[in-house]
Parts: C-alpha cells; structure tokens; sequence
C-alpha cells in the first residue's frame, strides 16, 4: 500500500503515534487509508451540504474495509463574486485548489482519493490536482440546486440579474425584484440551470470520473447521500484494480465530455476547463476539436439559461448517461473509455433509459449542431468562444463601445450609453490583464434585462458566466494585455460577427491595425505582490486553457 510510508516499520513509529493523537487504533492504521477532500464551507450554497456527503463517504470506505481521512481546500461562489473586484479570485482559486490538494495528497501518500467538490473553479481544480497525482480517485460533486418558481414561473440565478436590468428599465416594480431575490434560489446545491458549476459536474460523470447520476441528482435528494456512500465503497475495487485518473482521462473520455457539453448547451468556460484538464493529463486538446466535435453533434437538450430546462428534469428524463445514450446512438460518443465503475463508460450508457422528451431524440434534435463555435479574424487570431444555445440570429455587425474594465461598461448601461445595434467592448480582464478573467454576467445581465440583450453584441478577453446568453463573444486571444489587436479598438470602430463562417473581425485594414499596435504599450500591472501578481505573471492565454506556465 502507498500508506505504508507512513505506517510501517520501526522507523514510523512517530508516524503512528501522531496517527493514534488523532483517535485511530492499531486495525484503523493497518487498513488502505483514503483521502477524502472536501470543499464545504458556510460561503457557498453548492457547499454547505457538502459535510453531509462527505460523512457518507466516509461511511462507505469504512464499509468497503478502508480508513478515511479527511481534509479541506478553499472554495468562491462565482455568484456572490461577480460585477466587483472579487471576480478576479475564481480563476486563480483553480490553480490554488489543484496545487493545495496537491501539496497534502502528496505529504501523506494515500491509498486513494474521494473528491467531494460542488461549483465552478473547485471542480476542474480538483480533476486537475487528482491527474497529477493520479492514484485511485472518484469524485462526488454536490449536485445542483432546486429550481426556483414564482407564480409558475421557473426561477435560477440569471433570473436575479436579468431583473436588475429589469427594474432600471421600469419593466418591474420594488416588490417584483424582492420576490426575485426570495425565490430564485431555494436552497442547497450549484445553481439549478446548466451554468459551469453543473457543466462541470455533468462533464465529470461524462469522462468517467463519478458514479453515473452523479453530475445531476439534486443536492437535497437522499440518492446523493446514497451514491457518496457507493463511491467510498467503490474506491477500495479502484485500488485493487489499479484504475487511476490518467487510464480514465483519455482522449477519448475528454471528446466526449465535449459532445455531451456541446450537445446541451455547457457553459463556455467547459473550454477552458476541459483544456486545462488536458493539460494534466498530458494529451493535446486544441480549441479546434471544440468547434470540430460542435459541428457534428446535434443539440438534444434544452437547458436553462438559454432554454427552460432545470437540471432535476434532467435527472429525472436520465441524466447524463441517457443523454450519451442518445449520442452514442449516432456515433458521436465513444463506450470504449475506462470509468470509475471498473467497466466501460458504454456498459453505463447501456443501462441508462431515455425518460419523456427532455432529451430529444438524434434524428429530431433542438439543433442539428452543438452549442459552441470558435471564431477567428482579425480581432481574435488566437480565437475566441461564443455559446450558441438560444441564439435568435448567427451575425451581428455594430460600432464599437470600448470599456478598459467591466465596471465601466456596468456604469454605461446603468446611463442608457449603451443602445441597439452596439458592439460593447470589454478589454484587459483577460487572464493576465484581470488578472483572473473576469465573468461578465452582471453587465450581460443587465442588458438582457433592459430588453436589448438580443440587440446588441459584447466582445471581451473575459470570459462569461454559465447563466450568459446572447450575443456574446469571450476568451478573445490574444487578450488585450498582450498586445493583442482588441486593445486597440476604438469607439466607433466597425465589429462584425459571422457565426457560420466562424469569423470575428474589425473593419480596419492589417496596415491601420499594425499601425496602431505599433503604438501600445502595455498597462501597469494592477497588482505588484501577492497571488494576483504571481498569476499575472505565470498565466498563458485563454486559448490554450489559461493554465500557469
């Protein structure tokens, strides 16, 4: 066992009595002892159930004739985060998640690992860390709120601040916006639409990370505490049988963690992710298999924000495995993939069953292609991502409305700066010029609450939150803070989007464009000591999945 380091042996006698401080006895220490990482905090809604799982994790590794050892690492609900400073903290929370699993997993050599996370950048950080180390590892994930109502109308976070925009508007009164704020999120778990907290998650059972059900049960339904407790049985066959993240993480398992992410309309930040994830796995993934996997697979489901699906009907039509049930019907998934069952991912999707008309079937699909395009041009050389889900036009031509910071931009629209047919630039909120890459939902949001959200496009080298919808074109790389052609756009510049021909651009010559950057010089660094600084620093572009050199 790879415990025994600190356990066997004359020479580990302090270990075992340090081992025995902690209320262990002589059996305890001689059996495979599990790490059990867990992200619960009182800060998060998707987290503050997240000690109940972890006991029932505990309870089924004690079951199966393991030891678990728990131990915690820090969360950021990206919500609570957003439209301020603080949204520069759940990117680089990513890296600092990975690399604090890392460093304990590391200096206690466990037999195994069971990763109870919830929410967007503690999910992906948490996969990252288990591929480095790459012993026996499951995941259980949070599982995702209840969907709110209000006078039979579905509720989610959007709701909350689309009704901002709302209200500005005089589109509803003091009393409508309260009732927003007291319905839209009921209670435990990651928002209840298919925002990157749940994208993840469902993209984590997808690549054969967690028990199937998992990416979707909601967070206050008794099978998650029953599935945590399979997966601390679970872990202790994964050990015997040698299976760790990097025989799972494949090529294979991350198409089509893309095909079932494309397929119903996954939050754009999956790109980074899912990139990022590639990385620690050691094998190539470019933005082009994105768009490549995208163009082949149909859209089957409809899901909140862009459509009207909550998660738990998603659950209950089957979930993730009926989902590839369907795509594995017209090839797009592939069943080979080694998953955390000790099988095949296929002989799960062959178990799953299809339920109603959720989940539409191939050949009667939302969409024949899936939810999301890269874009290329002279704006974006490197590329840049747009979610396609919910779109109402594939083309957008508009002047350009330029902001150095999200907080400029809020304050336009809060003015009335920002009109039909305006193409709102955002700049420097890129990975190195956040630094962090900020979510923009809070100015999205709003615009889509004024009634111009369909009207008016937004161009960044931030990135946006699972709830965005619209027009809206993020990660453009090369970012603004690397001298990338963005940062030299000027109001009234005109800004063409073709989604069909995948294009982004500027109508300026190359001659007037490299004039100008001939010009630049970068901005002071809005951070000289620190995380931020050292993220700022060691950052690559968004478009290779901003990991830290």
């Amino acid at each position: 066992m790879r415990s025994d380091v600190i356990k066997k042996g004359v020479q580990k006698t302090p270990h075992r009595a340090l081992l025995k401080a902690l209320g262990l006895v002589d059996e305890e220490i001689e059996r495979p002892i599990i790490g059990i990482v867990n992200s619960w905090n009182e800060i998060i809604p998707g987290h503050i159930h997240l000690n109940r799982i972890a006991e029932a994790v505990k309870a089924g590794v004690r079951i199966a004739g393991g030891t678990p050892l728990e131990f915690n690492t820090i969360g950021i609900c990206d919500g609570i985060a957003m439209g301020h400073e603080g949204m520069r903290s759940p990117l680089v929370s990513r890296e600092i998640v990975a690399d604090s699993v890392e460093v304990v997993a590391n200096a206690y050599s466990f037999d195994g690992l069971v990763f109870v996370c919830s929410c967007d950048k503690i999910e992906p950080g948490m996969v990252m860390a288990s591929l480095r180390l790459d012993v026996p590892s499951i995941f259980v994930t949070g599982g995702p709120m209840l969907c709110g109502v209000l006078k039979g109308q579905k509720l989610s976070l959007d709701m909350t601040f689309e009704s901002i925009g709302a209200y500005m508007n005089r589109k509803i009164s003091d009393d409508d916006l309260r009732e927003i704020e007291e319905y839209s999120c009921p209670g435990p778990g990651s928002c209840a639409g298919m925002y990157t907290a749940n994208t993840v998650a469902c993209l984590i059972e997808a690549m054969g990370l967690s028990l199937p059900g998992s990416g979707t049960i909601p967070a206050v339904d008794a099978r998650r505490l029953r599935l945590a407790k399979y997966a601390g049985m679970k872990i202790m066959d994964l050990i015997r049988l040698g299976i760790t993240p990097k025989k799972i993480v494949t090529e294979k398992s991350l198409r089509n963690a893309i095909a079932v992410d494309v397929s119903m309309g996954g939050s754009t930040n999956a790109i980074l992710h899912l990139m990022a994830i590639a990385n620690e796995a050691e094998v190539p993934l470019k933005l082009e298999t994105f768009d490549e996997i995208s163009n082949k697979t149909p859209q089957l489901v409809s899901m909140m924000p862009a459509g009207d699906i909550p998660m738990e009907e998603l659950d209950r039509a089957g979930g993730i495995m009926a989902l590839m049930k369907q795509l594995l019907e017209i090839g797009i998934v592939d069943p080979a993939p080694i998953s955390v069952t000790g099988e095949s991912i296929g002989k799960s999707i062959m178990k799953a069953k299809v339920v109603g008309n959720t989940i539409r079937p191939p050949l009667n699909p939302i969409r024949p292609t899936g939810t999301l395009a890269i874009l290329r041009g002279n704006l974006a050389p490197d590329g840049a991502v747009i979610k396609t889900a919910g779109l109402k036009r594939l083309s957008f031509e508009g002047k350009a409305l330029v902001f150095d910071r999200e907080e400029d931009g809020i304050r336009a629209a809060e003015e009335g700066k920002i009109t039909e047919g305006t193409a709102v630039v955002i700049r420097y909120e890129g990975p190195k010029g956040g630094p962090g890459m900020r979510e923009m939902l809070q100015l999205t949001s709003m615009l889509v609450g004024m009634g111009i959200g369909e009207k008016v496009a937004m161009i960044t080298d931030g990135r946006f939150s699972g709830a965005t919808h619209g027009m809206m074109v993020g990660h453009v790389s090369p970012e603004a803070a690397e001298g990338g052609p963005i940062a030299v756009i000027k109001d009234g510049d005109l800004v063409r989007i073709d989604i069909e021909r995948r294009l982004l651009e500027v109508d300026l010559s190359s001659g007037e464009l490299a004039s100008r950057l001939s010009k630049w010089s970068p901005p002071e660094p809005k951070y000289r000591k620190g995380a931020f600084y050292r993220y700022s620093r060691m950052v690559t572009s968004a478009s290779t999945g901003a990991v830290l050199k």
